[in-house]
């Protein structure tokens, strides 16, 4: 009987298997073109497995998006007491980097070659932020429909698109200093 950690890595190893052999397909014939059945084949797994591990060919090619996005909301939202939102959103930004692998890359040549993907993981990014406005509104004593919230969340958008996007040569030390100086600038107004 297989034990319940083998288990679970075997799971791990399956699914990854199948975002990966998604992604590569996704990047060379489209999203489109693609089907269950090539990813399954392509996966060495069968089209039902797939459809176990991910109901929609959509959910599938936002599936990786979404866990990253889920866990900048999460690290939003269960911030510990005294942390403040854009020190949340640091400690998020250098852990998506110290975990960033091939298969983000892969998941990055995907989106740039099928803009409807790239628009639905946007959709799902700009969710997220303007979450995060709420919760920087609620933390500077501002209403998340004032102007300021706005602009820190539109600037937090695309400097976490820019860091993720760009791994290797991020600077998250500037791209935080580049929002906390919006804020001053937003403060000082």
């Amino acid at each position: 009987m297989m034990s319940e950690g083998l288990r679970e890595r075997s799971k791990a190893r399956r699914r990854e298997a199948i975002l990966r052999s998604a992604y590569e397909l996704f990047a060379e014939r489209g999203f489109e073109a693609t089907t269950i059945a090539d990813i399954a084949a392509a996966a060495e797994v069968s089209p039902r497995t797939v459809t176990l591990y991910f109901p929609s060919k959509l959910e599938l090619a936002t599936s990786h998006f979404d866990a990253a996005a889920d866990r900048l909301a999460t690290a939003l939202l269960e911030r510990p007491e005294g942390q403040t939102t854009l020190d949340a959103l640091e400690i998020w930004l250098r852990a998506e980097i110290a975990q960033h692998s091939d298969l983000d890359h892969l998941h990055d040549r995907m989106l740039d070659l099928n803009p409807q993907l790239r628009a639905v993981t946007n959709a799902r990014l700009t969710e997220v932020i303007q979450q995060g406005a709420r919760i920087l509104a609620e933390e500077r004593g501002d209403s998340p429909d004032d102007f300021g919230p706005r602009m820190a969340a539109a600037a937090a958008a695309a400097v976490v698109s820019e860091v993720c996007h760009h791994a290797q040569e991020a600077d998250v030390d500037k791209a935080i200093a580049f929002l906390r100086a919006g804020l001053r600038t937003l403060d000082a107004v």
